[in-house]
């Protein structure tokens, strides 16, 4: 079959990803034009039809996954080769497949005609590609590939950047695994061992310049640290270890974007250190991704603010001492996301799943943690905050930071939501991986049912996503480094996120019933995958409110 020669020339994949690419750019403009009021794109209006609007979203981040995907196999200097080539090729074919399929389906909707649609994508040079590329001996020989390599795919980092990760996969394997199933079965808490451990290691300095005692460089950021190492301690365990670093992420990126220098140098160096551990507190019981609808409260009283109100789906808000709080701190109810602020709170560090702290003057927050199918070990609680006093000096930014503090927390977010794919590709890995373990022992009808071509099917498309993914999130770090790629890391979140759904399910179906039981760690992957596409944003409205409506807002004018 000669399809499994593709690897030794990428132009036809090239060429039919640039054909689906102009063709989504064709109907993007359509929707955008359809969507916009005034020369801008009209929220009301995307609404009308929010199920073309989530399909352009998906649709453009498969593209450009695929297209970067392309880009790196071909990429010799970063040790790719004839698996990676192949992987991409397949990958390429599935989405151009995907692409032409969905816009065929309701063309009308997407503002295409069919005809149009056939002239473009259904020509013969994209039928015979994905035709040859598509072909099951592909998908048998990139696992075939897999097995006789003894890897997926080169990670393509520089040689700083591996040592990271091998260092931060050995602490995984050896110290957060073994503990990963104990704490999931009994919904125990984090290990102090892998949070001292972390500590030793400086993890908590990630995305903290050296200035501040972190290991981040000066002069330049260095998301690809805190990707490698997200990946690795999420491939031990996402709730114990994988999570660990987002807290303090965030926390950093908002202090770095608004903190004044006194703020910087008195709380960065705690955060690096792990002296201060982070929780974020911006979800409320009625607004979640709708942050300009923030009703807790902070008044401002001697030497301070008074907090009242309740936040929901704070991560590891018992242990953490050191809170970030976005509150309204401005009464008028018209300034919407511009009447938020963020506020440090301080409290004692609590272990179990409740606390109750009061404080001297009478101010109270309390909490209880909120019982999770997965994600477990840092417990997510609801918090409540009766009159909770935070010192004046506390308020990032200061008086110029009041109103301001909803920006603060984009920045942080973006740096959350790249670590969230990262989370996600980890979680992956370590489902792909016992996938394969488990094809290779198990024998049905005298043979491994790694044997069988639909579980080759199931291991190569698996390992093909984890890949593409991966590199992906590679990209996208590397444009944070240079202040750009905010809705890139959204686009790769919403991707990530919605694909480990599948890859943890296909390693748990390949364990058959064992899969099914708790005997195996592949059942934890699964429910622990289902949070990626809740949490730091809901796929609908990282769908519908950024990816689509930022790709719209290109073509309005």
């Amino acid at each position: 079959m000669i399809a499994i020669k593709a690897p030794t020339d990428a132009s036809s994949a090239k060429q039919a990803l640039s054909k689906s690419s102009a063709v989504i750019e064709q109907v993007t403009k359509a929707l955008a034009a359809k969507c916009s009021s005034g020369g801008k794109v009209s929220v009301s209006k995307m609404d009308q039809n929010q199920l073309v609007q989530y399909q352009i979203a998906w649709l453009t981040s498969e593209q450009r996954i695929a297209e970067n995907f392309i880009d790196y196999a071909w990429n010799d200097s970063l040790g790719t080769g004839e698996l990676e080539k192949l992987m991409a090729l397949v990958f390429a074919a599935e989405v151009v497949s995907h692409i032409r399929s969905e816009f065929s389906s309701r063309p009308t909707e997407y503002g295409i005609s069919t005809q149009d649609l056939v002239s473009k994508l259904f020509d013969e040079s994209t039928n015979k590609f994905l035709e040859e590329a598509s072909a099951i001996e592909n998908y048998n020989h990139i696992a075939d590939l897999i097995v006789s390599l003894g890897h997926f795919g080169a990670y393509g980092l520089s040689e700083d950047h591996e040592m990271f990760r091998q260092t931060f996969k050995q602490f995984a394997e050896e110290v957060v695994a073994p503990k990963a199933e104990h704490v999931h079965r009994h919904d125990d808490i984090v290990p102090e061992e892998i949070i001292q451990g972390l500590r030793d290691m400086g993890c908590f300095g990630l995305c903290i310049p050296e200035t501040y005692g972190g290991l981040q460089p000066n002069d330049k950021a260095d998301n690809i640290s805190m990707l490698v190492v997200t990946e690795e301690l999420s491939r031990g365990s996402l709730g114990i270890a994988g999570s660990l670093i987002t807290r303090p992420e965030i926390l950093s990126k908002a202090l770095l974007k608004g903190g004044t220098d006194a703020q910087k140098e008195k709380w960065l160096p705690l955060i690096a250190s792990g002296e201060k551990m982070g929780g974020i507190m911006v979800t409320e019981p009625n607004y979640g991704s709708d942050v300009a609808g923030v009703s807790v409260t902070a008044k401002k009283v001697d030497g301070g603010w008074s907090i009242n109100g309740v936040k929901t789906w704070c991560t590891f808000a018992g242990y953490a001492n050191l809170l970030l709080i976005l509150t309204r701190t401005e009464t008028d109810p018209e300034l919407k996301h511009k009447g938020l602020s963020i506020l440090l709170a301080e409290k004692p560090s609590f272990p179990g799943h409740e606390f109750d702290y009061k404080q001297d003057n009478g101010g109270r927050i309390s909490g209880k943690a909120i019982g999770t199918i997965g994600y477990r070990g840092m417990h997510s609680f609801e918090v409540s905050f009766e009159d909770y006093f935070v010192p004046e000096e506390n308020l990032i930014g200061m008086e110029s930071g009041r109103g301001k503090g909803f920006y603060f927390q984009m920045e942080g977010f973006a740096g959350g939501r790249i670590q969230t794919a990262a989370r996600a590709n980890g979680v992956m890995q370590a489902a792909l991986e016992a996938g394969l373990r488990y094809a290779q022992e198990r024998q049905v009808f005298q043979k491994p049912i790694f044997d069988y071509n639909l579980t080759k099917y199931k291991i190569a498309r698996m390992a093909m996503i984890v890949q593409a993914s991966r590199q992906y999130t590679n990209t996208v770090a590397k444009l944070l480094d240079n202040h750009q790629g905010q809705m890139e890391a959204t686009l790769i979140k919403f991707y990530a996120s919605k694909v480990a759904e599948w890859v943890t399910r296909e390693a748990m179906q390949i364990h058959g019933g064992m899969g099914y039981a708790e005997e195996y760690a592949v059942s934890r992957y699964f429910v622990d995958a289902r949070v990626f596409s809740i949490f730091e944003g809901a796929e609908e409205v990282m769908a519908l409110r950024v990816i689509a409506k930022s790709l719209m807002d290109q073509y309005s004018a």
